[in-house]
């Protein structure tokens, strides 16, 4: 009987430390999903949308995001044709990535 409880609680304490480590990890690695985006701003804004539109060969600014998980900056780009493109900027405002959605697209 006193085996039992001994390995059940031996179950009980591996289980908890699992869970633990597990929360540490989302905590660390998923909590900037979490947090509200930052919109660009100032002349980070103007260059940052400067850059994109150049990237993009023109459309309209329809959002911004200062500290993306990708890059330093994101822009959305909405296009005459209503696709969208989501262009990553460096701190320095050159071009990472783009990526394109076309119409109604999410």
């Amino acid at each position: 009987m006193r085996s039992k409880l001994k390995v059940a609680l031996i179950a009980l304490g591996v289980i908890a430390v699992l869970g633990a480590g597990g929360a540490a990890i989302a905590g660390a690695t998923g909590g900037k999903d979490d947090a509200p985006d930052k919109a660009i701003s100032g002349s980070a804004l103007e260059r940052a949308s400067q850059a994109a539109l150049a990237e993009t060969g023109g459309g309209k600014v329809t959002e911004t995001e200062a500290g993306d998980e990708e890059s330093v900056y994101e822009v959305e780009v909405t296009k005459t044709d209503g696709s969208e493109v989501d262009v990553q900027l460096d701190k320095a405002f050159k071009v990472v990535s783009t990526e394109e959605d076309g119409p109604g697209d999410d």
